[in-house]
């Protein structure tokens, strides 16, 4: 029996993904396979390839045929070159940047705080009285020189 690894289409219309499978080569794309060995998400951003290593190793051994898209997959992520014995094992997957953890405590509440009211009305109230201290001396002073200057007029 001969065979392959291959890819095995799933998703929707416009919206591939694939299954890295291993089957007989007589059997149609989407056809039972003996072993699902990963994963292959073309159209995210870094594309996000999971192959298992280990299965991988074992079927590429036992004489397994990877096709040319899969035997592409197993380079970028390293697997054929550990089979071959190739220097540059460890592959060149690109793996998307983790997101940070959402911790509450570290984000300010978008709701502002409330402005301390009672104070700035105090201050206000204070600065308010001195003027209406000063206005009224001020008007006391004026009557006073009103005052004194009709007493001398009338002298």
């Amino acid at each position: 029996m001969a065979v392959k690894i291959r890819l095995k289409r799933m998703g929707k219309i416009r919206a591939p993904y694939y299954r890295v499978v291993v089957m007989d080569s007589r059997t149609r794309r989407d056809g039972r396979a003996i072993e699902e060995i990963g994963k292959y998400h073309p159209t995210e951003e870094p594309s996000f390839i999971q192959i298992d290593s280990e299965r991988a190793q074992y079927w590429l051994s036992v004489g397994a045929q990877p096709t040319e898209q899969v035997a592409a997959l197993l380079k970028v992520t390293g697997d054929w070159q550990k089979f071959k014995g190739e220097a540059g094992a460890e592959g060149t997957l690109k793996t998307k940047a983790e997101k940070e953890a959402f911790v509450a405590g570290d984000k300010e509440s978008v709701i502002l705080p409330e402005a301390p009211k009672e104070e700035a009305p105090a201050e206000e109230a204070e600065s308010a009285e001195g003027e209406a201290e000063a206005a009224a001396e001020e008007s006391d002073s004026v009557e006073g020189e009103t005052a004194e200057a009709e007493a001398e007029k009338a002298e």
